[in-house]
């Protein structure tokens, strides 16, 4: 059964590798050997991604040890078209040595910074911008961008005498600084196919996680599989022993692996998805090595009394104490699947909890059924509205970590993206999903900041997300407990 701790970590690493794909721009490097017209256009190009950032509410200061740094902007109190394509390009960090080349072009914005913001608050743009106050699709942020540049911001006259101002200005230069703008702006927006990869990917991780479950299953087949091979051989060899001849055949019997090989569940989940680890030989050998050599394995064979519940407890022994920490499975296991290894842990508890069903299931092994793909419709439902709720809201969630991060002694520029990123997910469970308790959701994510990022993740998620709880809850925007 996938259960929404695994749920979770899923949306998690979903939304970290979409965001990350979200907030990696395309910014053109400078020309080698530039001729005037290339020189002034890369110039031009870098100032324009400025002013971008700048029309957007972000401020670019310089502390007393000339540290860069970018403050973003409240989105509540900003005024400011706060897009996406803004917040990204804030955090990308090709931008820092951009900023510190045109230094003097940021400082020579402070004066006509009244005017030209003006001029942009009054365009007709930027007013039916503010009028939609709902989320724009990214291409639609393009759009917006590439029109107020042309529109207002260029045709602003200090703006534009501080263009002109520039020694190598020429025509074919300005139009090529344009057109990479439009470029650079663009390849950021195409991201709708991203976007649909990213839930294709939320919801292909999840099917591969209940094949894991089979699969661990399957391997308890294969094993058995693989000595009885080794046994048929034996009596074929060119001397066999007497013990060749007269093989203890209690592990190739065992009761529970049949029971699981004819398991209607098995059957019908193996016809839809064919699973095998018989091509891997040297994966099987080795566990069957393993297996053998073990204090486990050698009390099982020597025992005289063999029934459902004592097959059953080998394999709940084997499996815990033998496979699921071996090296073996986890090589084997990366090369299936990137995600199988995070998967592990908890796919493999369900499997213990089928081995367990098997032993007490007595006589009536045909009531056995295998854990379910997902407890319930809510369960099914819970990733693809958790990662939908992640995705639309992201700006907003983003905005207020950053407004929690303000005056505390955690500094923004140091943060893992990941941290960020659990975050996120985190706020979009509080806030989108009542029947969730907030302690609940407080511990999850704290579990997943301590498996996944750095060493003081956990403590830092904690810390943050009660503080932001209290904040939700002051203003009645958060009511469960």
């Amino acid at each position: 059964m996938i259960n929404r701790i695994l749920i979770r970590m899923k949306v998690v690493q979903m939304l970290y590798s979409y965001l990350l794909t979200r907030s990696r721009f395309n910014i053109i490097p400078a020309p080698d050997a530039p001729s005037r017209d290339k020189r002034f256009a890369h110039s031009l190009y870098n100032e324009l991604l400025l002013l971008l950032l700048d029309n957007s509410g972000y401020r670019i200061t310089f502390d007393s040890d000339n540290i860069l740094r970018i403050i973003a902007p409240e989105r509540s109190k900003s005024g400011q078209p706060y897009t996406r394509i803004a917040a990204a390009l804030s955090t990308n960090d090709e931008l820092r040595p951009i900023i510190t080349a045109q230094r003097s072009w940021i400082e020579a914005l402070t004066p006509l910074r009244g005017v030209y913001s003006a001029a942009l608050k009054e365009s007709a743009i930027f007013k039916e911008y503010m009028r939609k106050r709902t989320p724009m699709e990214i291409d639609d942020e393009a759009r917006l961008w590439k029109n107020l540049i042309r529109t207002v911001l260029l045709r602003d006259k200090g703006i534009d005498t501080l263009v002109r101002s520039n020694p190598d200005f020429t025509i074919n230069g300005y139009n090529e600084a344009l057109r990479m703008f439009d470029a650079t702006i663009d390849d950021y927006a195409d991201v709708r196919s991203s976007l649909i990869d990213a839930r294709r990917s939320l919801g292909t991780s999840l099917d591969k996680a209940y094949e894991l479950y089979h699969s661990l299953l399957q391997l308890m087949i294969d094993l058995t599989h693989i000595r009885e091979i080794q046994i048929d051989e034996a009596k074929h060899k060119y001397l066999p022993s007497h013990d060749d001849l007269n093989p203890n055949m209690k592990f190739v019997e065992n009761q529970f692996v049949r029971a699981i090989a004819e398991n209607a569940d098995m059957k019908a989940y193996l016809e839809a998805t064919p699973i095998s680890w018989i091509d891997d030989q040297v994966t099987l050998r080795h566990l069957l090595d393993k297996i053998m050599e073990s204090e486990i394995y050698k009390a099982y064979m020597a025992d005289p009394v063999s029934d459902m519940e004592k097959d059953s407890e080998l394999w709940y022994a084997l499996f815990k104490n033998v496979i699921a920490d071996s090296d073996e499975l986890a090589e084997a296991l990366e090369a299936q699947s990137v995600f199988w290894n995070d998967d592990l842990a908890i796919m493999g508890s369900f499997v213990l909890k089928t081995i367990r069903r098997f032993a007490h299931a007595g006589d009536d092994l045909e009531s056995v059924n295998l854990m379910p793909k997902f407890k319930d419709i809510e369960d099914e439902r819970f990733g693809p509205r958790l990662f939908d709720a992640a995705v639309a809201h992201q700006q907003e969630y983003r905005a207020l970590i950053d407004s929690r991060l303000e005056g505390s002694t955690w500094d923004p520029e140091r943060l893992a993206f990941m941290d960020i990123v659990i975050l996120e997910t985190a706020i979009a469970e509080l806030l989108n999903f009542p029947s969730i308790p907030t302690v609940v959701t407080v511990n999850e994510y704290t579990e997943i900041a301590n498996y996944y990022s750095t060493a003081k993740s956990g403590q830092f998620v904690t810390g943050m997300l009660y503080g932001i709880i209290n904040q939700l809850k002051s203003d009645g925007t958060l009511v469960k407990e």
